[in-house]
């Protein structure tokens, strides 16, 4: 599996076929995965060479990266709910009044602009029922801003609560304390079980590879100019680039399997700093959604934009759309704006592959 993970909305089992070089090689590597604390081993590595890098664990406990604060304001700026009647939800003139419309059930969202008498104001003259609805909280989630020539190691985001183990391919250790999803932690070594990438994020302390989003940079495309961001669909983070510089990472989420996100150079078309989204009307996977901010149209219809209705970055999640929370779209979409770049490029590639 390249990653699983189980939410109320989503269950996405995505299997590699290409995985990158390890760095960790060589037969007294091998044979510490075979024996990890046999004679001349610790922890599934060579002893000199896991020593060598305990010094480096010790002090380097946390990537040096600077976390962008939660925006409160944008979190907090619209009250988002959830249309949730199956049979689709009657929108009335006022509360208690005669019903004007409908809306077809589906994955909908609204803005609460009032409330009285059980009934929330969703329009001007459009009204629905409170007991229709559940309240939708945006996720809290940041990047990182990015000082590249302080960071010694990789960096990564833990996705799956998981308890580190003490070798690679191990069992977590439940006597440990459990690595909390958006954890970041530093990769100081790689090594491949079965066909797994295993990452030393401490000591004696291995995750797998399907447990975690790591950061990786890439160079500018050629005509790329200004500032710009690369989409690893494989990582599911997004890394903003000032020029050849990064300065920022996250985690997103791309297009599910059925609306993949197309790999490419795009350059956006328009931006929005707010409106509505809805598509697939009559279908099954029908979608409306009120007041999303901070949009990036690159690809057709396709853009960068927050969101606000689920909390499940780094694993895909969208009808195509690269999902980025509040706080992470602002301040995209201001800092492209501020370094003077309107219409900012976005190259969406893929460090590795998947099989639906």
């Amino acid at each position: 599996m390249r990653k699983t993970f189980v939410l109320l909305f989503v269950v996405l089992n995505l299997m590699i076929i290409a995985v990158p070089q390890v760095q960790a090689t060589g037969s007294l590597f091998e044979q510490c995965l075979q024996t990890p604390n046999g004679p001349g081993c610790q922890a599934g590595l060579p002893a000199a060479h896991y020593q060598m890098l305990m010094d480096e664990m010790l002090l380097n406990p946390e990537p040096n990266v600077r976390p962008l604060p939660t925006n409160e304001i944008e979190v907090a700026r619209f009250a988002f709910r959830r249309l949730t009647n199956p049979g689709g939800t009657t929108i009335f003139n006022a509360p208690g009044g005669a019903p004007i419309g409908t809306v077809a059930p589906g994955f909908n969202y609204v803005t609460v602009q009032g409330s009285q008498d059980g009934y929330l104001q969703i329009d001007p003259g459009q009204w629905v029922l409170e007991s229709d609805t559940a309240v939708a909280r945006p996720s809290t989630f940041s990047g990182v801003l990015l000082d590249r020539e302080s960071m010694e190691y990789p960096m990564a985001w833990v996705l799956i609560p998981s308890f580190p183990a003490s070798y690679p391919g191990a069992e977590g250790d439940k006597s440990r304390p459990r690595l909390e999803r958006y954890t970041r932690v530093n990769i100081f070594e790689t090594v491949e079980v079965d066909g797994w990438r295993w990452y030393l994020i401490g000591p004696e302390s291995w995750i797998k590879q399907t447990s975690v989003a790591k950061i990786l940079f890439i160079d500018k495309p050629a005509e790329i100019k200004g500032r710009w961001a690369a989409v690893d669909l494989y990582e599911q983070v997004l890394v903003a680039y000032d020029e050849e510089t990064p300065v920022f990472a996250t985690l997103i989420s791309s297009g599910l399997p059925q609306w993949a996100t197309n790999e490419g150079t795009f350059q956006t078309w328009t931006r929005i700093a707010n409106g509505s989204m809805s598509g697939a009307e009559g279908q099954a996977d029908f979608y409306s959604l009120q007041n999303v901010p901070w949009t990036l149209y690159f690809d057709g219809s396709i853009s960068l934009h927050g969101t606000y209705w689920h909390d499940g970055f780094g694993y895909r999640h969208s009808h195509g759309c690269v999902n980025m929370t509040l706080t992470d779209s602002y301040w995209f979409f201001q800092w492209t704006m501020d370094g003077g770049i309107e219409k900012p490029w976005v190259h969406v590639w893929a460090s590795g592959e998947y099989i639906e």
